[in-house]
């Protein structure tokens, strides 16, 4: 089947890390994410606001 995905690159436990070491590394990734205000310093355009509430 052409949509077949191999059984190793599918986390088992439904998470977005395979294992703990991938963790670990994600966790070093969030410890190091830039502020908004640290993104507009360098020109960069932070992600957009999900689920804003619109004011009326």
């Amino acid at each position: 089947m052409v949509n077949e995905v191999k059984k190793d690159s599918v986390p088992e436990n439904s998470s977005m890390a395979r294992n703990l070491d991938e963790m670990k590394n994600l966790g070093k990734q969030m410890e190091n994410l830039r502020t908004n205000e640290e993104l507009k310093q360098w020109d960069k355009r932070p992600d957009p606001v999900q689920h804003e509430i619109e004011k009326k």
